[in-house]
């Protein structure tokens, strides 16, 4: 970056206050997403007809948030950012309502619906840490990346907790009143984007910058590593989160014990943002995103050696730490190496892939849970034996970037 390229003082100030909106948002509305992940499992085993389409709602919004990711990538690239969180925050709330609704009236079919619908706010979610780099420099980036990521710590806690204040409000209607709680959050948090200064990009001219298309983007080195360690980061991250309410109830454990494991795994996921960018700017980014695949590696390995309380709790907090390490420097590594007018189009591209990936992960955590085996144990260890292959990828994608790095300096 040259220094005519460098944000302004006033520039860089306009950032900064948006990275604290954005912080903000991820704060409330984020709550929503262990909430939707305690419950989804849970709900969906009191409505399914069959077992093992019990995680079907958490793969629901998982795609809902893959077949919005490029549409809402293109709402911002024309209106501003703004305008895409807000449709990611009416989503939630209506999708909230409804699986509300599917409660209280038993149906699985509305609360697939609601799912769907919800996936429009986990892709908009998406977006705030792209959101947090736009008008800063190279050495800033990682660091505003973290800031926002670092504040889903309150989110991990504020989501379960509201799980154990409404999972019974509505009795004897199980979860719905956690639901409508969820809705709320969109509501109240909608608000905050009005604070966000997110102007319309310029209008292309046709002087302006060509985008490079989808295919040579996709065929970059950089590129397509961030979003395969990207896909792998956040995809075993879901599969083993999806099962882990189902594996400890069904271990004999209570929903409480549920909600508390993943309060601890969601706080493992945000609070070492407070330091990754700086790993980052000092070790590189290639570097940190190994040391996340290594981390994922541990979480397997001990989901692997037992079902005891302290075995879930210590597993789970491994894959929060390896999926920050993996996703933010996936994110970070695919943020330096796209030009602004690309912007739209690689960001839509990436969360669309991911997203997907994440989704099948979601649908197979289900089957491999209760489908897989005679009882939680056996489905649970079939699961954390599915993130070999996917660990594999992306470490393989990894040296390969390494070794063409290398050759390109020779």
């Amino acid at each position: 970056m040259t220094t005519a390229d460098l944000p302004s003082p006033g520039q860089r100030n306009t950032a900064i206050r948006n990275v604290w909106v954005l912080a903000a948002a991820q704060m409330l509305l984020g709550s929503q997403m262990p909430i939707n992940f305690i419950l989804g499992g849970l709900a969906g085993q009191i409505l399914s007809p069959v077992l093992c389409f019990a995680t079907l709602p958490i793969t629901l919004i998982v795609f809902g948030s893959m077949a919005s990711a490029p549409v809402i990538s293109s709402v911002m690239q024309k209106y501003g950012r703004r305008a895409g969180f807000l449709i990611g925050a009416a989503g939630g709330a209506t999708g909230s309502c409804l699986c509300a609704l599917a409660l209280w009236v038993g149906s699985f079919w509305l609360l697939l619906a609601g799912s769907l619908l919800s996936g429009l706010y986990m892709s908009a979610q998406g977006f705030y840490r792209f959101a947090a780099t736009d008008g800063v420099d190279d050495a800033f980036r990682p660091k505003a990346i973290s800031w926002v990521m670092a504040a889903g710590l309150a989110s991990a806690i504020i989501g379960p907790q509201l799980v154990k204040l409404t999972t019974d409000a509505l009795a004897p209607v199980p979860f719905a009143g956690a639901y409508l709680a969820a809705a709320g959050l969109n509501v109240v948090g909608a608000g905050l984007f009005f604070l966000l200064h997110s102007p319309k990009p310029p209008r292309p001219t046709a002087d302006s910058p060509r985008a490079r298309g989808y295919l040579e983007l996709i065929r970059t080195p950089h590129i397509a590593v961030a979003m395969i360690c990207g896909m792998v980061a956040y995809a075993l991250m879901n599969l083993v989160m999806t099962s882990t309410p189902l594996a400890i109830v069904g271990c004999g454990f209570g929903t409480s014990d549920a909600a508390d494991v993943v309060s601890a795994h969601v706080l493992a996921m945000f609070a070492p943002s407070f330091f990754t960018g700086h790993l980052i700017n000092r070790f590189g980014v290639e570097r940190i995103i190994a040391v996340g695949l290594v981390i994922l590696m541990g979480a397997g390995i001990v989901g692997l050696s037992g079902v005891e309380l302290s075995d879930f709790f210590i597993a789970l907090v491994l894959l929060g730490i390896g999926w920050n390490f993996g996703y933010i420097g996936a994110t970070s590594l695919l943020t330096a190496h796209h030009r602004p007018e690309e912007r739209g189009r690689v960001q839509g591209m990436n969360d669309f892939f991911v997203f997907g990936c994440v989704g099948i992960a979601s649908l197979t955590s289900g089957g491999l849970m209760n489908c897989s085996g005679g009882n939680a144990q056996t489905g649970w260890q079939a699961v954390n034996l599915a993130m070999i292959p996917m660990l594999t990828l992306a470490g393989a994608s990894l040296v390969w970037l390494a070794i063409r790095v290398k050759q390109s300096r020779v």
